[in-house]
């Protein structure tokens, strides 16, 4: 079985990505979480969710690495992980930025 090329390599995380970024309640916690660390009690006043909802969310991002948690005392405070987030918005710039055209046709035609 061969490796996968860049190429898909590059897709297959610009689906993890648009997968974490796929639900609102995600992107918000990114949004609150921009702002400065909160633990998941603050966030789910915040957003109005169930702090076990909040949890799972954190924990899909977790995974992924675009948030990181530090207990303080008997909380745990999350936060972005601004480097993953920068290494995101680039992936995601490239895909969706002013295309490279090409002048040659269409090799299966």
């Amino acid at each position: 079985m061969s490796e996968p090329s860049i190429a898909q390599a590059d897709s297959g995380e610009l689906a993890r990505i648009f997968k974490v970024l796929s639900v609102h309640a995600r992107v918000e916690i990114i949004r609150l979480l921009k702002k400065h660390p909160m633990c998941v009690n603050a966030l789910a006043a915040r957003l109005q969710i169930t702090q076990g909802a909040v949890s799972q969310h954190l924990r899909v991002m977790r995974d992924n690495g675009i948030v990181q948690a530090e207990k303080r005392g008997y909380f745990v405070h999350y936060r972005i992980d601004l480097e993953r987030l920068a290494a995101w918005h680039g992936r995601v710039q490239e895909l969706l930025g002013p295309a490279e055209t090409d002048s040659e046709e269409c090799e299966g035609c």
